[in-house]
């Protein structure tokens, strides 16, 4: 589905290369999510997936397809969800007239139950509403669009608590078993219980790329009271309950549940580089 080879990128009239040597592949129908610091990359890697950004060196393809190229038959099967744009000033109805002969696959069903989901009515106008209903708009839109690779940067962002809610079902209610959404976002708790698979960058590369199943097969995620054994925990934070815990899990012991900010703050202190899942 994707395929990144020896990437490397730096903006014009920069010295610093935002990705060098970067590989990666990816494969259809899984919802990852793509983690990091502030400038690691994260937007960029998505705008050079969807065209919008070309290498420097190396390549980026999208199901054999070059992105740079921007070619119809992939762009058809691509839409991106920045966490800054705007629309037009016109209705929905003129904007999905306009846009929705550009997806083959684009179902006005889908659009109608997104808009329901969101508690927005299919008829509205676009300059009349706020950043936060626009979101909802332009989301219910790219997920409508029935395209095999949806980008989504930020979704989170500008969105209050019930509407947070509203996008986890929203997105688990439209995803089809041949499409592949890849979120980027520093609002790790709003999609945690949507991701199958992590990714995480730092300046100097992918320090993390694992599904949540490897990931929860390996560790445990549970808070311990204060003066509780900790011989098997990898890493620990303090907090109201005692201390949050990453401890390696022994073969076949119960389930456990990803708290993926505990996660990302182990994985950025080193404290866990490699997934071995337990044979």
């Amino acid at each position: 589905m994707i395929d990144i080879q020896n990437l490397s990128y730096r903006y014009a009239g920069s010295k610093e290369l935002v990705f060098d040597g970067f590989s990666l592949q990816l494969s259809e129908n899984n919802i990852y999510g793509l983690l990091g610091k502030n400038g690691t990359g994260k937007s960029t890697l998505l705008y050079l997936l969807a065209g919008l950004l070309r290498p420097t060196q190396g390549s980026v393809a999208v199901d054999g397809m070059e992105s740079g190229k921007r070619l119809p038959a992939m762009l058809e099967e691509l839409f991106i969800v920045p966490e800054e744009f705007d629309l037009p000033a016109m209705t929905l109805d003129k904007y999905v007239s306009i846009m929705k002969p550009f997806y083959p696959r684009f179902s006005s069903e889908v659009l109608r139950s997104c808009l329901e989901d969101f508690e927005l009515p299919t008829s509205l106008h676009l300059n009349a509403l706020s950043m936060g209903q626009k979101k909802k708009v332009f989301m219910s839109f790219a997920l409508a669009a029935g395209t095999r690779l949806l980008l989504m940067d930020e979704p989170t962002n500008g969105l209050d608590i019930p509407s947070k809610t509203q996008f986890r079902r929203v997105v688990a209610n439209n995803m089809t078993e041949d499409r592949t959404l890849i979120i980027s976002t520093h609002q790790v708790h709003d999609v945690e219980s949507l991701l199958d698979h992590i990714l995480i960058l730092s300046r100097s590369g992918l320090l993390l790329n694992a599904s949540v199943g490897d990931i929860c097969e390996s560790y445990g995620f549970e808070y311990r009271a204060l003066g509780s054994p900790m011989d098997d925990v990898v890493y620990s934070e303090p907090s109201m309950q005692g201390n949050a815990v990453i401890a390696r899990r022994e073969a076949g012991s119960g389930e456990t549940q990803l708290n993926l900010e505990l996660l990302f703050n182990a994985v950025t202190a080193g404290k866990i580089q490699n997934i071995n899942p337990q044979s």
